[in-house]
């Protein structure tokens, strides 16, 4: 007896569509025998032929941009069974009400992990060599850079990381961090110090991370508890010649404080994210000295994209033929993730 073919359609936009999907991850979900490809670009729920459509879809690959899945959009989709994310964070589309009715997902959260921790280990080879500051110092037509005069403390070797968060991001970090000379400092309420230790770091309390670090690299999740945690205060307890890197979430780091300490002229901030985005002109930490600011691109980005979509069709195979996710996300793990 044949099995019937698990129903699959895409929900997102056409422009994140055609920037993840290429034709050979399309190929791969047209042609296997467990799958049916409902129609080889996004639909649209405001159209009545593509709403149709969709009713009949029983696992949705989503993407950036996607529309809140919640109550009133689950009304039109009566068969879902499972939603498959092709990027990292789940929250500005999944509504608790996707998990209450039973529905699995997943997410290329993991995919999207892999530039990010790159991008954070050049950071912090390049933070902890101050090649910013020397680069700014070049720049203005400075007849020197001399690094080691000029800061507390320089150089990738013997020096005091900390990192805060251990999340998929953080973790990758964390594994990367062991192949350098250095001591690692983890601060995590999630973790016991075993646990830290088997990661390759100590676990130490936030403040006093914050109060002995060289280093200090954020990885946690936005969430309400977490919002503001780099405040005032901890900002205050880092020494001169800290170097703090977010490519996690803006709302983390209370940016004012953060620009009344970077103005006194001796800390260093690599930002890859901001409270709003894109920074407004007017934001102080476009003024800032030592400030070195991206506009979130530490995530997948041009080639890198092909792992999110590759992530999203092997998830879709994997849930026809198996019934199950590889990376599933828990309602539980759902509620602690950025």
């Amino acid at each position: 007896m044949t099995r019937a073919r698990t129903r699959i359609g895409f929900l997102m936009p056409d422009a994140t569509f055609r920037r993840v999907f290429g034709q050979w991850d399309l190929r791969r979900l047209e042609t296997h025998p467990d799958l049916e490809l409902l129609a080889d670009r996004p639909l649209d729920l405001g159209q009545p032929e593509d709403r149709s459509v969709l009713a009949r879809a029983e696992l949705l690959i989503t993407g950036w941009g996607t529309q809140r899945i919640a109550t009133e959009t689950l009304g039109k989709l009566p068969e879902l069974r499972a939603i498959a994310h092709s990027a990292g964070t789940l929250r500005p589309i999944v509504d608790p009400a996707v998990y209450a009715r039973g529905i699995v997902v997943s997410s290329a959260a993991g995919a999207n992990a892999i530039p990010v921790a790159e991008f954070t280990m050049a950071l912090i080879v390049l933070g902890a060599k101050h090649a910013f500051w020397a680069a700014d110092r070049i720049r203005s037509g400075a007849d020197d850079a001399d690094v080691e005069a000029a800061w507390p403390s320089v150089g990738a070797r013997a020096r005091t990381v900390g990192v805060i968060g251990a999340s998929t991001i953080g973790r990758l970090v964390l594994a990367r961090l062991r192949d350098m000379d250095l001591e690692v400092l983890l601060a995590d309420p999630t973790l016991d110090p075993s646990r830290a230790a088997e990661l390759g770091a100590r676990l130490v309390p936030l403040e006093e991370l914050a109060g002995i670090s060289d280093i200090i690299t954020v990885h946690a999740p936005s969430l309400p508890s977490t919002r503001g945690m780099i405040d005032r205060r901890l900002i205050a307890r880092m020494r001169p010649g800290t170097v703090l890197i977010n490519t996690a979430r803006g709302d983390l780091v209370d940016q004012e404080a953060l620009a009344d300490r970077l103005e006194q002229g001796d800390l260093v901030a690599l930002l890859d994210v901001a409270d709003e985005e894109p920074l407004p002109r007017g934001a102080r930490l476009r003024r800032c000295p030592n400030t070195f600011l991206t506009p979130h691109i530490a995530g997948s980005l041009g080639t890198e994209v092909g792992r999110l979509s590759a992530h999203a069709v092997d998830e879709a195979i994997a849930f026809a033929t198996t019934g199950a996710f590889h990376d599933s996300i828990s309602a539980r793990a759902f509620a602690l993730r950025a």
